[in-house]
């Protein structure tokens, strides 16, 4: 149990979360990276010869990840990228020219590229990179000067971005950018659903103020996905569930509250208030202890039964 525990903490320290992507989603995600990387460097020989490999940036493979991966994320959108990455190597090849074989140089250009991407609200993490080629990639970029920034920079962010429009466009749930993507619908959504919860876009985004670090999702996300949830809870409305041994079960709360426990043990016929169950927490607040206590606490923890999908904890409809 103790070993338990520890794994617990230690996925919580790493941050080793679960992922909700489909096989299929990670295989197109895969596969779109490949498609745009393979143009790049298509285009970029056909266009400078045998000088293309050199001018590839290597950021773009970093790029990549996130228009494929992650084409809906705050870090994935246009002006990020077109942005964060032109800035970032101004930012660089500026530093370079100012302060050449300065040991400093590499280190002033991306903390410049990070806070000049965050004033501009065009954080792109391969900018940062963009910046270090600018000061590190050699004579040969240090020849380019600013035309660094036409060719590779603008040269491969336009092949990317084209393949990251066309691309996901054959698939209406990704459409590259977020805003062309196909969203639920939530027309039927009852509106005192919405209402009885008492939370607003505009709460939303204040919470998010209240965190004072960057988070790669917008307010508007994160409203659909509280849509997205209240019309799944009206879905499921509650009603007494029966208890069963092997059954698993949430009590609904929020954050460090939550938590999943499963019956191990208890008596055969489960209707009275004060026999006995052994259950074990197997997700969120007090994960792999174990503990007992009367059906009628029980009932009164357990809001409605849940099952693993291999990925996350979802509520069981009966």
């Amino acid at each position: 149990m103790k070993s338990e525990r520890d794994e617990s903490r230690l996925r919580a320290l790493l941050g080793l979360g679960e992922n909700t992507t489909s096989h299929n989603e990670k295989l197109i995600s895969g596969f779109g990276a490949m498609l745009s990387i393979f143009l790049v460097y298509y285009i970029s020989h056909w266009y400078l010869g045998s000088h293309s490999g050199a001018m590839m940036v290597a950021s773009m493979g970093a790029t990549a990840v996130l228009l494929f991966a992650v084409p809906h994320g705050t870090l994935s959108q246009p002006w990020a990228v077109l942005v964060g990455h032109t800035v970032s190597g101004a930012i660089g090849v500026t530093c370079q020219i100012l302060m050449p074989d300065n040991p400093m140089t590499p280190a002033l250009a991306v903390g410049l590229s990070v806070g000049a991407m965050h004033y501009l609200r065009c954080i792109h993490p391969p900018g940062g990179a963009t910046a270090l080629t600018a000061v590190v990639g050699g004579d040969a970029v240090h020849a380019l000067g600013y035309a660094y920034l036409l060719t590779p920079v603008l040269l491969n962010l336009f092949c990317m971005l084209g393949v990251a429009v066309v691309f996901n466009a054959f698939f209406p749930w990704r459409r590259y950018p977020a805003v062309l993507a196909r969203r639920p619908e939530h027309a039927d959504l009852p509106v005192m659903d919405r209402q009885s919860s008492m939370l607003t876009h505009e709460d939303l985004a204040a919470a998010m103020e209240k965190i004072n670090s960057y988070v790669d999702v917008t307010s508007e996300e994160l409203a659909e996905l509280f849509d997205l949830a209240v019309e799944h809870a009206t879905q499921s409305q509650p009603h007494t569930h029966p208890l069963t041994i092997g059954g698993y079960y949430s009590n609904g709360s929020f954050g460090a509250q939550w938590a999943v426990r499963e019956i191990l043990d208890g008596p055969d016929d489960m209707d009275a208030d004060r026999d006995r169950l052994v259950f074990k927490t197997v997700a969120g607040a007090g994960s792999y202890e174990t503990g007992s206590c009367t059906l009628r606490e029980f009932r009164e923890w357990a809001r409605f039964p849940v099952e693993f999908t291999g990925e996350r904890w979802v509520r069981r409809h009966t």
